[in-house]
């Protein structure tokens, strides 16, 4: 059955709200097809810290350490520990919808056959944001467990029969809201105000010096597309005002690249439709190249704001070099669909990726080609942390304690 979405007396902020989450779901593919990816990672991680494109909702930070204390509290055996986490994710699952939450639901569809559970869709963040103070992967934590109920049995206690800070170090950070009495049972995505305090002091103490704990410091919210949008854009600190430039030119200037691949594929296809539609984007795309002052991008200095440890494989950082110089200059991206060296670019990049299984030479790969591959323009995770700090400041409004309807 389709998913739909309806809504009834809603307030204008709600449904732009609303009307967002839609737009994110039906944008555009974001594969990496030419292999940027991992410039495109380094700018997210730089940006928003913990995040990955596969989350969803802000309060699953709180949800997976929420059902791994209760069963350090049970002592739930490292035996067991992997079948019971499983069943409190699906249960939560269950929990989450029965509240009439209908976005953001991890499983909410495939329920008990998901195959890739919430816990592991935020473990690194858990522990990035310093909420995961285990540095180990779920399958050594479980087995962990018996040695931590051992360490904390045996540990020096004080008057009040607690072990002493510090003998026997915890898998979550101390001061992680209480654990609801009835969860997951009512649980939903609203943040009470102590839960948002929380986050927002995890993101500003573990993401320090970001664009991310910036942004939630602010505390105004935004529903722009892309983070160069932002109404507030013009009072950010210099710092990240010119790490924001630089991740708009780089994806503005390499969704060109994107276009043109495209276009090439609906060439070999010999579908005049998608040659239609990609001539016009392409051309639409060297309108907007020209809107971003992109003759006066230091390109030396994005360099080094990307890849001060020379991470960056080298191929990678001379087939963007050189599609820049091939395709982006003024005289250039108006006529790059008609200049062999931009074509015989992208032909050798997809060679060197694909090898092959290379679209524009082997026609079964072809064939797979769906109309739009990785023809999205690169937003850095933005739409994940945009409904985060969203969320957060929203319950940074509400009740201390009062229990989410």
């Amino acid at each position: 059955m389709p998913s739909t979405f309806t809504w009834v007396d809603y307030e204008e902020k709600d449904r732009q709200k609303m009307m967002e989450v839609i737009k994110m779901f039906q944008e555009s593919d974001t594969r990496d097809e030419l292999g940027i990816g991992t410039i495109r990672d380094t700018i997210a991680e730089m940006f928003f810290p913990g995040t990955t494109t596969i989350q969803t909702k802000v309060k699953y930070m709180l949800f997976i350490p929420w059902i791994y204390l209760r069963h350090e509290k049970k002592k739930t055996p490292s035996s067991e520990m992997n079948q019971k986490i499983r069943n409190d994710e699906i249960a939560l699952i269950k929990a989450l919808l029965q509240s009439g939450e209908t976005i953001g639901v991890i499983g909410g569809e495939a329920k008990e056959s998901l195959k890739r559970m919430p816990s592991s869709v935020y473990w690194y963040g858990l522990g990035r944001w310093g909420i995961r103070q285990f540095s180990g992967s779920m399958d050594e934590l479980h087995r962990f467990m018996d040695h931590y109920y051992e360490a904390k049995k045996n540990a020096i206690k004080d008057d009040d029969h607690q072990p002493v800070s510090g003998t026997v170090r915890d898998n979550w950070h101390p001061g992680l809201p209480p654990v609801p009495d009835e969860f997951p049972s009512g649980a939903n995505f609203q943040l009470t105000q102590t839960e948002a305090e929380y986050l927002a002091d995890r993101i500003m103490h573990s993401c320090k010096d970001t664009l991310f704990a910036y942004l939630v410091s602010a505390g105004r919210e935004a529903m722009v597309s892309f983070i160069w949008e932002h109404p507030d854009f013009g009072s950010f600190p210099e710092k990240y005002q010119k790490q924001i430039i630089h991740a708009r030119n780089f994806a503005v200037a390499m969704n060109g690249a994107a276009l043109l691949y495209n276009l090439m594929l609906a060439e070999k296809s010999e579908n005049e439709k998608r040659i239609t539609e990609y001539t016009g984007k392409l051309e639409a795309w060297a309108d907007r190249m020209g809107t971003i002052n992109f003759g006066n991008w230091d390109l030396k200095e994005f360099w080094e704001i990307v890849n001060p440890d020379s991470r960056i494989p080298f191929r990678t950082q001379r087939f963007v070099s050189e599609w820049l110089n091939i395709g982006c200059g003024p005289d250039d991206r108006h006529n790059v669909q008609s200049k062999e060296a931009a074509r015989l670019l992208i032909i050798n990049r997809e060679r060197e990726l694909k090898r092959n299984r290379a679209r524009l030479e082997n026609q079964r790969a072809l064939e797979m080609w769906t109309g739009a591959a990785g023809t999205g323009q690169l937003s850095y995770r933005w739409q994940i942390a945009r409904g985060m700090i969203n969320d957060i400041i929203d319950g940074l409004q509400g009740d201390r304690d009062a229990k989410p309807e």
